[in-house]
């Protein structure tokens, strides 16, 4: 099945209010229509607004997203962020279970899980991050990994819900160091991960569900790894913050 690659830029947290209108300006008149790959950029939370009004300006493509969200409708959650409050403001994307929500927060499977149901039962899309550390890519455990990962977070989703799941597969070991997985390496990785989506849904509906590679990809690697049949594109770091490095990624997604 073809499917459309899909590249997201995460600016976890860096830019201010004029630095990140400023990327947002640049990438949008970057990206413009996209070229056949759709393209979300998430911001932090304070600017996502503000972001969303430059997008909105230039009519640009470019979709809004944000980099995490509370599972509750609304209530005592000092600090937390609902669904409702990110649809107010323009959001139609959302990271779930980022490798740093997981390892430098702390967030568990149950309470990732909580947040996947949450967002794909609002009708927003859900990008579901998973992936390995080191200790367990070396002790051989990178599939038994993300397998926990994806059938803890993805139990109970429905079929009718898969249009707006995206996994986006993070090597954790890969993510800030410079280092990155081999086209290879990231290549087994992503067949394994679509294999499992295949156990729980079926091949025919996990032929559709997009796949991104979140391990240090920039415009260096970016065409190599995406020339793998199950890379669907690249949920991008560092890279993202400079317009050009960006596009430039989402026009290789593009060829």
């Amino acid at each position: 099945m073809a499917r459309t690659p899909i590249v997201g830029g995460n600016w976890k947290m860096n830019t201010d209010l004029a630095s990140g209108g400023a990327l947002a300006s640049g990438v949008s008149d970057a990206v413009g229509d996209g070229g056949g790959v759709d393209v979300v950029v998430f911001p932090p939370f304070p600017y996502l607004a503000a972001v969303g009004q430059v997008l909105s300006e230039h009519g640009t493509s470019v979709k809004l997203g944000a980099q995490d969200v509370w599972h509750e409708a609304n209530g005592a959650f000092t600090g937390e962020i609902s669904l409702e409050m990110l649809k107010d403001c323009g959001v139609s994307s959302v990271l779930v279970g980022h490798s740093e929500r997981r390892h430098v927060i702390g967030e568990t499977d149950d309470l990732i899980a909580s947040k996947t149901r949450a967002v794909l039962g609002s009708g927003l899309q859900c990008v579901l991050c998973i992936g390995e550390k080191l200790e367990e890519r070396e002790a051989g455990s990178t599939d038994a990994v993300n397998e926990r990962q994806l059938r803890s977070a993805l139990e109970g989703v429905a079929e009718g819900q898969l249009a707006n799941l995206v996994v986006a597969y993070e090597p954790v070991w890969a993510i800030g160091t410079g280092k990155t997985a081999t086209p290879e390496d990231a290549q087994d990785a992503h067949a394994a991960v679509r294999g499992v989506l295949g156990s729980l849904f079926g091949a025919d509906q996990a032929s559709g569900i997009r796949i991104q590679y979140g391990g240090s990809m920039k415009p260096g690697n970016a065409s190599e790894l995406m020339a793998q049949p199950d890379i669907d594109g690249g949920l991008i770091g560092g890279a993202s913050l400079k317009a050009g490095d960006f596009s430039e990624i989402v026009r290789l997604a593009g060829n």
